[in-house]
């Protein structure tokens, strides 16, 4: 196994270790309204930090909760979320991951996503496909919405009035099924596996998607910009199983505008 990957995966389930040692003893506080932090997330990417820096100390590390803006160059830079579903992880829910990704010439070469309490962990390279648990994964086949299990995503801020509403209640009215689960890193892994056939979010952020974009595209998956080109650090999109599906979907959100 590739050391970047193995380094990473080393890394991920050390910190998912540490989530589990601390769910249902932190406390609690908010970055922004609706948006929370625990002692968890920041001793979680502690401890990612050391052990990424530790092996690759020449590399740049970006994580959710270090200070200051997100700026991509050609240098190695790693990019974590140590807890990706820090609501679900606050209120025992047990869905959240930790989200690790290694970027060179500012694009993900590396991605893995952890489930601690699944011990399920997803992983790819660049043109390397994508493994949960070393067994391959891969898309459904999934074409229609009318056949098709859909996950989204609200920011914290959002409002009845809000477009990403509008666009949900477009979005329900066509679709076999909608859930929401609270892990971004988590619904891309699970649309590269097959287990949801489409996923639509805004208001992430470049630590939420970089591991399991790389995932899902070497899975098979197709994504898009929901406004334009998909960018990586204002990341608005359209991820689905197949093409056909994501003009679907693409043709439903634009209806709510």
């Amino acid at each position: 196994m590739n050391h970047f990957l193995q380094t990473a995966i080393s890394a991920a389930k050390n910190a998912g270790e540490i989530l589990v040692e601390y769910m249902g003893k932190v406390t609690v506080s908010e970055k922004h309204p609706r948006d929370l932090v625990t002692e968890a997330d920041l001793a979680a990417q502690e401890a990612i930090e050391k052990h990424l820096l530790r092996e690759y100390p020449d590399h740049r590390f970006i994580g959710e909760e270090s200070l200051g803006s997100i700026e991509l160059t050609d240098e190695y830079t790693w990019i974590v979320d140590p807890l990706d579903g820090t609501t679900n992880f606050v209120h025992q829910l047990r869905s959240f991951s930790v989200s690790i990704a290694l970027l060179k010439n500012s694009q993900p070469i590396v991605g893995v996503v952890y489930d601690p309490i699944c011990k399920e962990c997803f992983y790819a390279m660049h043109q390397n496909g994508a493994f949960l648990n070393d067994t391959k994964i891969s898309v459904s086949m999934c074409e229609q919405m009318r056949l098709a299990l859909l996950v989204t995503g609200f920011s914290p801020s959002i409002t009845k009035n809000s477009i990403e509403a509008h666009r949900f209640l477009e979005v329900l009215g066509k679709a076999q099924s909608i859930r929401r689960l609270g892990s971004a890193a988590l619904n891309l892994c699970y649309l590269a596996t097959g287990r949801v056939d489409g996923y639509w979010a805004s208001g992430l952020n470049a630590w939420d998607i970089a591991a399991g974009m790389l995932i899902l595209t070497e899975a098979g998956g197709k994504v898009r910009g929901l406004d334009g080109e998909f960018d990586l650090l204002k990341p608005k999109f359209i991820a689905s199983a197949t093409n056909n599906l994501g003009d679907e979907i693409e043709r439903t959100l634009n209806n709510a505008e």
